[in-house]
């Protein structure tokens, strides 16, 4: 039994890279010394304005900061896939920022990502949509429940066709797709808002944008 379960350990270890490690079911996506897992977009964003260090590390810190771009969690195989999770994640805003954390979305080369759907984070940017809306589908508008310059909790949970996110505990959304969800009907250029399966993104949206994250863990579900 001894050895079995020696066995059974050492194929859970090779199985995840330095920067995830499961603890109580909860799975680091993010190190806070590198960038290991993710890939941005970066360098094919056809937005002249927008810097080739938008994502980098600070003292443990993914900091977001120099133009629109995204950078997508591909995981140790390049192939990382979520269908249904809890995410949680701790972020800080600036005055002025935008960004979001995409869900069921996949890499690509450039613009807004097309498939899933975008968990918006803003306190204080012009955009009326705020932090903790699912975007364009069920928003928060005008006031924020986040401050600037301060760390607040992300919560995301998606199970079959419901999605929750809290922040700071709080629900700011409590919504259950459709049987018939048709986004084309509704949402101007975004077909793509649907759940599937896929990885997690998260955005960078404008020169004038920072933003912070660190502590971001997934907890994959049946």
């Amino acid at each position: 039994m001894k050895a079995s379960l020696f066995s059974l350990f050492a194929i859970v270890s090779l199985a995840l890279s330095p920067s995830m490690h499961a603890e109580d079911g909860w799975v680091s996506l993010f190190n806070g010394k590198d960038l290991t897992g993710w890939k941005s977009n970066v360098t094919t964003e056809e937005k002249p304005e927008t810097k080739a260090d938008v994502f980098t590390v600070e003292d443990g810190k993914l900091k977001i900061s120099g133009g629109r771009a995204h950078i997508f969690y591909m995981g140790p195989d390049g192939a990382a896939k979520f269908k249904n999770f809890e995410l949680k994640a701790k972020v800080m805003t600036t005055p002025g920022a935008n960004s979001g954390i995409y869900i069921h979305t996949a890499f690509q080369e450039k613009s807004w990502p097309a498939q899933g759907y975008e968990c918006q984070v803003n306190t204080t940017h012009t955009d009326i949509k705020k932090t903790g809306g699912l975007y364009a589908v069920q928003d928060v508008l005008n006031v924020a429940p986040s401050v600037d310059n301060e760390w607040f909790d992300y919560y995301i949970k998606v199970e079959g066709k419901h999605i929750t996110i809290k922040i700071n505990d709080k629900t700011t959304v409590d919504w259950t797709e459709p049987a018939d969800w048709d986004p084309s009907k509704t949402l101007k250029n975004m077909d793509g808002r649907k759940l599937s399966e896929g990885t997690i993104a998260l955005q960078g949206h404008d020169p004038k944008s920072t933003t912070f994250y660190k502590d971001i863990f997934i907890k994959p579900l049946p």
